[in-house]
């Protein structure tokens, strides 16, 4: 989890001057971090955040933009939660904010999904809407076949809200849901690339990247080296049954085997790991691996024939299923 809390932090740092983008992102953060309680009859909003830094910034909008006092918590880990969170709570004026968010409608309903003019706003604000679904609830993992960046979504509308806004920012996201919990997840490389710079982690994404890169040459060089192996495994098979061929031919034909054809044999035997290319070298005089290759051919063939005129086992016989032609 080192790369989403180097995310996190990045994302806390970044200096926000336009109002309506930091209402933007803080009401994305109070609508994915948390939601309405009613406490003594009132209406109060909680935000639930991992990091000191992502709720001192919530606190700070909150009395900037709104002038609502905060009061903050630390809840230790234990049981799922793995690590502390801080819990950032609004009990006076809570309904008011909660209004003017976008977490409740003017029937004092609750919006299940973010509200429609933070979906619709410019990049600035779409851009806005991310960064604070993804300090609230994001996560990003090492890249490689799983790579992923991912929000845990309160609801299915949130989810279709945070894809919507993707959409608009030309960003390919998914809405998926397992075991009753909604997710959008971002998934290609360079996709993971464009939202992270939108979401203004530059010089995470720039680390990501480098990361990136380097595995993607080392899967490539496994992937050479592995094909080697098994280029080199065939050839050491086919040098073992070839020659496991020849010794029985020579031994089925006897003194019947034509010179030339048993100087050919003899060469394989005495050269077991070579290829039909180096066996000519070794000939004397030297031949084509053509020639060569054509020599054992005749002989195989001709201790087959022999064996099957005579009912007994060919040139193949001892050979284990997995060489057997």
């Amino acid at each position: 989890m080192a790369l989403t809390a180097d995310v996190k932090q990045e994302l806390t740092a970044i200096e926000v001057g336009k109002t309506t983008v930091r209402a933007a992102e803080l009401a994305t953060i109070l609508r994915f971090s948390g939601g309405l309680h009613i406490i003594s009859g009132r209406i109060a909003v909680e935000s639930e955040v991992d990091s000191p830094q992502i709720a001192r910034r919530v606190r700070k909008d909150l009395a900037e933009l709104y002038g609502v006092r905060s009061e903050a918590t630390m809840i230790s880990a234990g049981g799922a939660r793995k690590g502390p969170a801080y819990l950032v709570r609004v009990v006076e004026g809570g309904e008011t904010l909660a209004r003017q968010t976008g977490l409740l409608d003017a029937r004092r309903r609750p919006i299940r999904g973010l509200p429609n003019r933070l979906t619709t706003g410019n990049r600035e604000d779409l851009a806005a809407v991310w960064r604070g679904a993804f300090l609230a609830a994001g996560s990003l993992t090492d890249p490689g076949r799983s790579a992923a960046l991912e929000i845990v979504c309160p609801g299915n509308e949130a989810a279709m809200a945070l894809v919507g806004a993707a959409g608009r920012l030309r960003i390919p996201a998914k809405a998926r849901e397992v075991r009753g919990v909604h997710r959008v997840v971002v998934r290609e490389g360079e996709a993971i690339g464009a939202i992270l710079r939108l979401m203004g982690a530059d010089a995470t994404v720039a680390a990501w990247e480098e990361l990136r890169q380097r595995r993607e040459v080392r899967a490539t060089a496994n992937r050479l080296v592995n094909f080697d192996d098994a280029n080199l495994r065939r050839s050491a098979q086919a040098a073992v049954a070839a020659c496991a061929r020849v010794e029985r031919a020579l031994e089925i034909l006897g003194d019947e085997v034509p010179e030339h054809l048993k100087y050919a044999g003899d060469l394989r035997l005495a050269h077991r790991d070579a290829s039909l290319d180096e066996l000519g070298h070794h000939a004397d005089p030297p031949m084509t691996k053509d020639a060569v290759a054509g020599r054992i051919r005749r002989l195989l063939a001709m201790a087959d024939k022999k064996a099957s005129d005579e009912g007994i086992p060919g040139t193949d016989a001892g050979l284990p299923p997995e060489l057997a032609e």
